[in-house]
């Protein structure tokens, strides 16, 4: 017996410029939001709305280009980010930007956190593309960002304040991010292995470090990543205290 294989790769969706989504802004996210178990005394999160946040978090992280030197993206305008918004954010059910709020300095928006690779089926999710400003750097914003995506993934339905009662977790860092891959462990979790020739990066990016070989279909370098979880029974053995005294860290 034949067979054929018809697939052709998606179009693009032309765009109009500095387009900023659907108003309401759709999320379009599997799991419910809820603001009130989205915040700390000091940070609040609330979902990335182009409208409101694009624009600051533009502006900030331009100012310091060093923060894409792990991140597997590469904006050179502001349309190109909310192209990215949209296409590869909003319009996947499995992916959700929060901005990062500092409550302890006026309401400045502090950064970008997402949850990513999200798996309902699973009740699994991965902390990804997480993005700090340098001025809030070193503060209590990362920990307390993490530290509420965390509390909020894995604290049950039916706690005080309630969670999407997920068994999984899910951080992974590049090999040569130590800072990543250190404000994971500090958080809690826990290292599980390094994945080999993982993604497939842009080209100029910082890749692994080994040889292309020849004839190889992709020319762009390639990145090793280490895997982190923090999981339900984590959380239940003494995960949860250690966050919440994370998140109550006397940073300033």
């Amino acid at each position: 017996m034949s067979f054929v294989n018809s697939y052709k790769a998606p179009e693009a969706p032309v765009l109009p410029s500095k387009y900023l989504g659907p108003d309401p802004y759709d999320i379009n996210f599997s799991f419910p939001i809820d603001e009130s178990s989205l915040e700390s005394d000091r940070v609040k999160l609330t979902p990335f709305i182009p409208k409101l946040h694009a624009q600051e978090y533009w502006d900030q992280s331009m100012r310091a280009p060093e923060l894409y030197r792990f991140l597997s993206v590469e904006f050179k305008t502001i349309d190109d980010f909310l192209f990215l918004l949209e296409t590869r954010v909003r319009c996947n059910p499995n992916l959700v930007f929060f901005a990062v709020i500092d409550k302890g300095r006026g309401g400045k928006l502090a950064g970008v956190i997402g949850l990513i690779n999200t798996e309902p089926v699973n009740l699994s999710t991965e902390i990804g593309y997480v993005v700090i400003f340098p001025a809030y750097q070193r503060t209590y914003v990362a920990s307390n960002a993490v530290g509420i995506l965390l509390r909020y993934c894995l604290e049950l339905p039916t706690a005080p304040r309630p969670g999407l009662g997920l068994r999984r977790v899910q951080w992974i860092a590049h090999t040569y991010n130590r800072a990543s891959y250190n404000a994971a462990v500090r958080m809690g979790f826990r290292y599980e292995g390094t994945l080999r020739w993982h993604w497939v990066l842009l080209k100029g990016k910082e890749g692994n470090g080994s040889s292309i070989r020849e004839g190889d279909p992709i020319k762009f370098p390639a990145r090793d990543n280490s895997v982190l979880s923090f999981c339900a029974d984590d959380w239940e053995q003494g995960g949860k205290e250690h966050v919440e005294q994370a998140i109550k860290r006397l940073l300033v």
